[in-house]
């Protein structure tokens, strides 16, 4: 009895414990706990390599490869952008960034790189010339997968400082073997980067790489010789468009007097013209009558003036009068 009694006691002690709420709690939230855990490990696994999510930013385009190598080309490669779900364990989603890329290549280790990236390149006559160049690309989005396809590169800055840069290395070089030292460093500077750039955008073409700006940062060095020439050469087309400019001032000088002097000529002329025709006209008009009413009027005149006195001295009629005395 006793031993029943104690297994009885001990018994209704086990279960008014398990019957406590504080450990009932603790044993359900443990079970959850454990569930969760579980569910979160499950999830990770399912995510990480049966289902997986990305997202696509702007100014990104993605491409999904498969990594079974099925995609036997760049239009067999789907574009993806936003919100993107695949399965690692068959395919990869690598993302392309499709804004302006901009790349200086320069010894000046503020613009640039540090080491020294200055291009070289040969002109007509094989001088090597050094220069500082800057570039802009933009990858074409519809055509990322062309440019995957090409170069299999999802890095743009092991592109660009590449296979770009020996394009442009290359591209410099084919132009420049066409141009005199003196016509990359003069007047056919412009033209001769034009065609540099026409000549890259042909060769990125194919892969969707457009290129927005080319040329040169700065002045490139110029050689003392060549600076020389230049200088000699510009000196001499100043010398010769000066003189053009005095030897047309001169002419149009002498054209002013010329055209000064005919037009002096011609008024001349015109004023004796016009005399003659007015003494004619004066001639023509002048009878008798004429003159006879002119004679009247004038002395009509000398009496309307007269004021009476008689003069001193009085000629007319071939005598003479002169005035006498009075007689007081």
């Amino acid at each position: 009895m006793t031993m029943f009694g104690n297994l009885l006691q001990t018994t209704g002690r086990s279960n008014s414990s398990d019957d406590d709420p504080g450990k009932r709690m603790l044993r359900f939230a443990m079970k959850w706990g454990v569930v969760i855990v579980i569910a979160i490990i499950v999830l990770n696994l399912f995510f990480s390599y049966i289902v997986s999510v990305t997202r696509i930013g702007a100014g990104y385009e993605g491409v999904e490869i498969s990594l079974s190598g099925s995609q036997r080309g760049a239009q067999e490669i789907p574009i993806r952008t936003g919100w993107v779900f695949y399965s690692p364990l068959k395919s990869q989603i690598v993302e392309f960034p499709t804004f302006v890329q901009t790349v200086k290549w320069t010894q000046d280790a503020h613009e640039g790189s540090a080491t020294n990236e200055q291009m070289s390149f040969n002109s007509k006559e094989g001088m090597e010339i050094y220069a500082d160049v800057s570039l802009s690309y933009a990858i074409d989005p519809p055509r990322v997968p062309d440019f995957y396809v090409k170069y299999r590169v999802n890095d743009l800055t092991r592109f660009t400082h590449g296979i770009l840069r020996d394009v442009v290395r290359n591209s410099l070089n084919e132009v420049a073997s066409t141009y005199t030292v003196e016509e990359i460093y003069g007047e056919r500077k412009a033209e001769f980067l034009h065609k540099v750039q026409e000549l890259i955008q042909q060769k990125m073409d194919p892969v969707g790489v457009g290129i927005q700006q080319f040329g040169f940062i700065g002045a490139p060095p110029v050689p003392s010789v060549i600076a020389s020439a230049i200088t000699a050469k510009a000196q001499a087309i100043q010398s010769a468009e000066r003189a053009r400019n005095e030897l047309a001032e001169t002419q149009a000088e002498a054209a002013k007097q010329i055209a000064a002097a005919e037009g002096e000529a011609k008024s001349s002329v015109t004023r004796a013209q016009g005399e003659a025709e007015a003494n004619r006209i004066r001639q023509t008009s002048i009878t008798p009558q004429l003159l006879e009413l002119r004679k009247l009027e004038n002395q009509r005149a000398l009496i309307e003036r007269w004021n009476g006195q008689l003069p001193s001295v009085q000629t007319g009629n071939g005598q003479m009068l002169m005035e006498l005395p009075w007689a007081r």
